[in-house]
């Protein structure tokens, strides 16, 4: 991971308790100048509510055997956990949407027609303000410590034309790698931009979950906005008939798992940022996993990122990062805390505020323009898989094998290092190693630079290029690696070691 504290000043330190937190979790108001940081002081007080008709709502949750224990309902505010025979009762309110249950480990993710998770229900209580709710589950075939997450960033359709490239392209694909997993539980996370704009192709997208026959939750994105609204809560309202909640949580195996909605929209556009119903919905759902646990959390704006550090900035843009991060480390801070995210369109990997931060690359590329992001990643996704509390991961490049982990590059492909090969390796990590060999003997180890893909500068850069996205340009990444390689040398081999031991290798072609 890169450690971005020695690039910049870290926020404030120390460990805090959930409860304090609740007490003194987001900003002052004099905290809101943009682009700067829109939380100033992540201990300030939160706001009060502002009062709403009560809703009583009592249930329960079930399974074949009966009431299942221990498991949590939640309002997206208030989150309350099953007695032993499976009952609840909730106060909540009138505006609120819906009631949504964390589906526990061992039981099968419940789901729409259509393949997609469906772990809630709307509130709609009857003329005494009260709600009788039930959740059924079934129990999974099999255990589900060991299992397997797709995250599938970005696959951002526009048209009918690109619904039916992501189903020809990307189901066929998934379909492979299942079918390699043995016998182990597997579910996919849509990281956000589901949609480029054109909301009405959400059941295209349905389609390819369908036809996947993985169980698939969902993230809001940017581009899967209603852009009429006047609110960041109404700006949704077409992502929620289709997929409900935008912020909830599951377990599955050992590891829990929490979905942000981190696009905040006010009105005319929008900034990274998690607002006070969610910081105070995630304290409360925390509140019931026992610290040192692992926890997954899924956004489509990245944390923190690098883009910033690239291009020579001291701060994220709004749009780039979440403003409010710091509240977000936080809360996260008694865990082993991995956070998924989208959007930039292309890889990396961040440590800070003690979070794995996973930059995910697009499913669509560059917006379904050619092969490959703006930064040089072939257009895919990412394999997580669990065993327990450990966690490994790899890119899955679309149309490839898992070995496809590397791109080599001649003397020359890029002009300003022009007795040097280049090599991108895109899901590399500072826990990686890369080597080059020339004819069989290992000579050393690559430098990491910064520096643009000269495949991303072919296809990317010009007034007409590329044909269907004209706007996409090469961007500079910080996963490209150099060597002074012989010209002599017959054969050139560039070898990277990944952070879990396995060994991928590509031969340099000649210069064309």
């Amino acid at each position: 991971m890169i450690r971005t504290d020695d690039l910049l000043a870290r926020g404030p330190g120390g460990a805090v308790s959930r409860r304090t937190f609740l007490r003194t979790a987001t900003l002052s108001a004099a905290a809101l100048a943009l682009p700067t940081r829109v939380i100033g002081d992540p201990y300030a007080a939160l706001a009060p509510r502002r009062p709403v008709r009560p809703v009583r709502i009592r249930g329960q949750v079930r399974g074949p055997e009966g009431g299942i224990g221990g498991a949590a309902v939640s309002d997206g505010l208030e989150v309350v956990g099953t007695a032993r025979d499976g009952t609840f009762e909730l106060v909540s309110s009138a505006d609120r949407q819906f009631l949504q249950m964390s589906v526990p480990g061992g039981y099968s993710i419940p789901l729409n027609a259509t393949g997609t998770a469906r772990f809630y229900q709307p509130i709609r209580p009857d003329a005494g303000d009260e709600l009788e709710a039930v959740f059924e589950l079934e129990r999974l075939p099999r255990p589900d410590e060991r299992h397997v997450v797709l995250v599938l960033a970005d696959p951002q359709t526009q048209n009918e034309q690109e619904v039916e490239w992501l189903h020809e392209e990307t189901v066929s694909d998934v379909k492979h790698v299942v079918a390699g997993l043995g016998d182990r539980e597997v579910f996919g996370i849509a990281c956000g931009d589901i949609m480029y704009n054109n909301l009405e192709h959400f059941p295209g997208y349905e389609r390819v979950v369908s036809a996947m026959g993985v169980p698939f939750f969902q993230v809001v994105g940017n581009h899967d906005m209603d852009f009429e609204a006047r609110t960041d809560e109404d700006a949704t309202a077409t992502f929620s008939r289709h997929f409900g909640p935008r912020y909830y949580s599951f377990d599955r195996g050992a590891v829990h798992y929490v979905v942000l909605d981190d696009v905040f929209w006010h009105g005319s556009d929008y900034i990274g940022y998690i607002d006070h119903a969610q910081l105070t919905w995630l304290a409360n759902d925390l509140a019931l996993i026992e610290p040192g646990r692992t926890v997954f959390v899924a956004v489509h704006i990245p944390v923190l990122g690098s883009r910033h550090v690239r291009d020579g900035a001291a701060e994220p843009g709004s749009s780039m990062a979440i403003m409010n991060r710091e509240a977000l480390y936080r809360l996260l801070e008694p865990y082993e805390a991995h956070v998924l995210a989208g959007h930039t369109h292309e890889i990396e990997h961040v440590y800070e505020g003690g979070v794995r931060e996973h930059v995910c690359g697009a499913v669509c590329g560059s917006w379904w323009s050619g092969p490959i992001c703006p930064e040089g990643t072939p257009k895919g996704y990412t394999v997580y898989e669990v065993d327990g509390s450990q966690v490994s991961w790899r890119y899955k490049s679309t149309g490839h094998g898992f070995d496809h982990q590397i791109r080599a590059y001649p003397h020359g492909a890029n002009p300003e290092a022009p007795d040097e090969i280049v090599a991108n390796v895109w899901d590399w990590d500072p826990e990686w190693s890369v080597v080059w060999y020339e004819d069989g003997d290992r000579v050393g180890e690559m430098a990491r630079r910064i520096g643009l893909d000269p495949l991303s500068v072919e296809l990317h850069t010009g007034p007409d290029l590329p044909v269907r996205r004209e706007w996409v340009e090469p961007v500079r990444t910080g996963h490209l690696f150099y060597a002074p390689a012989s010209r002599d040398a017959h054969e050139i081999r560039i070898e990277a070691t990944d952070r879990f031991g396995r060994v991928y290798t590509a031969l340099v072609p000649e210069a064309g």
